[in-house]
């Protein structure tokens, strides 16, 4: 709860709401709305029960390198980085799409994701400040950098587009 101070009095209101402090009655009709996105169809039937229980099956190759260099150094393809936070939703929207986008592609790109909240030192080299960040990677040096949830033909389309100007 955020507390602001005006003069003798203290009201309290919360962050999500500059004006929950008033009776429902007076409070003047909400102007925002929240973001609302749908995740990506599963191929669920059956409603909440579903959802609830639907277990999404995510394969990546996990691979260990010693910095962030050597991985842009090793690189046989051109590598899609997704730079994320866990606490991000539209990062966490993004997991299906790019399990997606690398089967998809997958003789043309590899797929790596670097938690902006664990490699801080990475994120501020590339210069992050929004997430989900991409970058695409080609001969360790970056080549096209995009933002925000895409869906995946349009993600697709953004990196093919990427691969085709720097040939």
């Amino acid at each position: 709860m955020a507390a602001f101070a005006t003069g003798s009095t203290t009201a309290r209101a919360t962050l999500a709401s500059p004006t929950s402090c008033q009776p429902a009655a007076r409070r003047a009709p909400a102007r925002w709305m929240p973001l609302r996105c749908s995740p990506p169809a599963l191929g669920l039937r059956g409603g909440a029960r579903s959802r609830r229980s639907a277990t999404l099956r995510v394969e990546a190759k996990k691979q260990t390198f010693s910095s962030f260099d050597e991985l842009l150094e090793k690189s046989e393809k051109p590598l899609l980085v997704d730079f994320y936070a866990t606490w991000c939703g539209p990062c966490q929207y993004m997991v299906p799409i790019l399990q997606e986008v690398s089967e998809k592609l997958g003789d043309k790109i590899q797929v790596v994701k670097i938690d902006t909240e664990k490699y801080t030192s990475i994120a501020s080299r590339y210069r992050i400040e929004a997430l989900p960040t991409f970058i695409i990677f080609k001969d360790g040096k970056p080549c096209y950098r995009f933002e925000g949830a895409l869906p995946v033909d349009q993600m697709i389309e953004q990196i093919e587009n990427a691969l085709a100007v720097t040939k």
